[in-house]
């Protein structure tokens, strides 16, 4: 499809149909919360009854499958864990796909997760056939984003997709961009993004480690490196909150971190590209979540560098008053 054919008037809610949205996690959930808000008509579905109910307490419509969603919904937006996850979504039993039988209303298809390329490619060319058009926009921001709507999307596939779909993906995201038209671009610069902030906790978490080896007060070594060349966000949003205060809880669990991770590093292999620094980091989430911290928030993986160097990267003020 070009110049807008295929593209449903409309799409963005009101009197055409509502949105639909598969996936009411910790991004999600939110996301849904912000379309609403912007006085768009949902249709949900989760595997979780109570993420479901949660959504629609606040005005969302419940469906009982993917299936049901796409039957109903011109626009869909899902996001979800893994790239099994949403393969399944997508193409499998009482999946979306499965709702376009008989003439059902999704037209344009767009994922907010973080799936690679190649997921993102494979159901693109699985909608296709039934007149969908595909966009990959995975969001970055962590959930204090979804929740404030400050994401950032990046968006690749169809440009008339995407300026019909532009409005919805503002309410969940100020820093909205468009990549290109290739299908997959926006997964590749996600990949990038977190292949880049996880190598930057790993490296921090092993020098914030020494810092209080050292004998630094660990408040006042964060407070100045985040105000030094040394900052970044996992600095800033990571150690300065969640590990201080010993609560770990930015709200990305490490196994989708490490997943994020060998996405990209399968992206660097195919095109040929070693990227050793990267996979040294690779193996400290490999180490922490063979040591049970899998399921605990990514923030946790300081506390590996903290069992080799037998100190807590803690504010020593944090029990005061």
């Amino acid at each position: 499809m070009s110049g807008g054919e295929g593209v449903p008037r409309g799409v963005p809610g009101g009197a055409s149909g509502p949105l639909g949205f598969v996936g009411l996690g910790a991004m999600g959930a939110p996301m849904v919360r912000r379309l609403l808000a912007a006085g768009h008509r949902v249709l949900v579905h989760d595997v979780n009854p109570a993420a479901v109910a949660a959504a629609v307490s606040r005005g969302a419509a419940a469906r009982d499958s993917p299936a049901a969603v796409a039957a109903e919904a011109p626009a869909v937006l899902v996001s979800l864990p893994t790239p099994a996850v949403v393969q399944q979504v997508a193409l499998g039993a009482r999946g979306l796909r499965e709702g376009l039988d008989g003439g059902g209303a999704m037209r344009i298809y767009v994922d907010l997760s973080t799936t690679g390329a190649q997921m993102a490619q494979q159901v693109a060319a699985g909608l296709a056939p039934q007149g969908v058009v595909a966009l990959d926009a995975p969001v970055s921001g962590g959930v204090a984003g979804a929740e404030a709507g400050s994401l950032s999307v990046m968006a690749a596939g169809e440009r008339a997709a995407f300026d019909a779909m532009r409005p919805v993906l503002e309410a969940i995201g100020s820093n909205t961009v468009f990549v290109g038209e290739a299908v997959g671009l926006g997964q590749t610069l996600k990949l990038v993004n977190n292949l880049l902030a996880a190598t930057t906790w790993a490296a921090a978490c092993e020098a914030l480690a020494m810092g209080a080896k050292a004998g630094l007060d660990p408040e006042l070594m964060v407070s100045v490196i985040n105000r030094s060349s040394g900052r970044s966000f996992p600095t800033e949003r990571f150690a300065a909150g969640p590990v201080l205060s010993r609560r770990f809880d930015f709200g990305f669990r490490m196994e989708l971190m490490a997943k994020d991770m060998r996405l990209a590093l399968q992206e660097a292999e195919a095109l040929g590209l070693v990227m050793p620094t990267s996979r040294a980091a690779q193996t400290l989430y490999g180490l922490a979540m063979a040591g049970g911290g899998a399921t605990e928030d990514v923030t946790a993986l300081a506390r590996l560098t903290e069992g080799w160097a037998g100190v807590e990267i803690a504010d020593p003020r944090r029990n005061e008053g």
